[in-house]
């Protein structure tokens, strides 16, 4: 497995970015992999080459590279209770400048990097996303329904933009909601929006989770839902991307 750190030009500047990938059998389909809040990390990029394992090349871009390079506020090893409020006071500001408009122009950089790696192989990429990058990876998937065939959203606020985003998706979809996150009712509502607007997908609640359920330097980390996600999000690769 390699993995590197690489710069992506964007309208605003240079993105810093984490990559991985196979050292061998290329070139491999590309998965683009929006991080939460929190952002690069050692969890980010340990779950980046973990998905590099089964044969993708994995490009997780830093989110707030406007406010400086990853990791851009100091982050303790564990993102306890404790010290989460004042993490979150540092990172509101940042996640309240992302705009749709920023999260567009980023997203089409981030996308003509990826597809132009001489690692990637030619066809449809995917895009996944945890927390806020799950809403992310869905408005990067609706703005490039040529190019995203996969898209897998993770304790995300994805419903945000509301039902008619949803008709732009020609992707298929995966959504793994946290159990604090989303009422059976608002999943309800969620799902018949995507069925309203024709789109192929599975959402669902993960039991007994809490915001963040993916990420082992959270005190949400759930182990048995990180599988869950893995269970789900591998043949869901497999099948858009055509990777054996």
């Amino acid at each position: 497995m390699l993995n590197k750190m690489l710069q992506i030009p964007t309208a605003d500047g240079q993105a810093d970015a984490f990559a991985a990938f196979p050292d061998s059998g290329g070139p491999h389909p590309g998965v683009l992999m929006y991080a939460d809040g929190f952002g690069i990390r050692p969890v980010l990029r340990e779950m980046a080459c973990e998905l590099a394992g089964h044969g993708y090349y994995v490009l997780v871009p830093n989110l707030f590279y406007r406010h400086g390079p990853a990791p851009v506020i100091e982050l303790p090893e564990h993102i306890g209770e404790e010290v989460r409020p004042a993490v979150f006071a540092q990172l509101m500001p940042l996640i309240e400048a992302h705009t749709a408009e920023r999260v567009l122009s980023d997203a089409d950089a981030y996308l003509r990097f990826l597809t132009t790696q001489p690692e990637v192989g030619a066809g449809p990429v995917a895009v996944t996303g945890y927390c806020i990058g799950g809403l992310l990876a869905m408005r990067t998937a609706a703005a490039h329904p040529v190019q995203v065939a996969a898209v897998a959203g993770f304790h995300g606020p994805v419903g945000a933009d509301g039902p008619d985003s949803l008709h732009h998706l020609t992707a298929e979809v995966h959504l793994g909601h946290a159990e604090s996150d989303l009422t059976p009712e608002a999943l309800g509502e969620l799902n018949q929006a995507l069925d309203a607007a024709g789109v192929s997908y599975t959402s669902e609640i993960y039991p007994g989770t809490l915001h963040g359920f993916t990420m082992s330097d959270t005190d949400a980390f759930n182990p048995a839902a990180l599988q869950r996600h893995w269970d789900r999000l591998l043949p869901l690769l497999g099948r858009a991307l055509a990777n054996g």
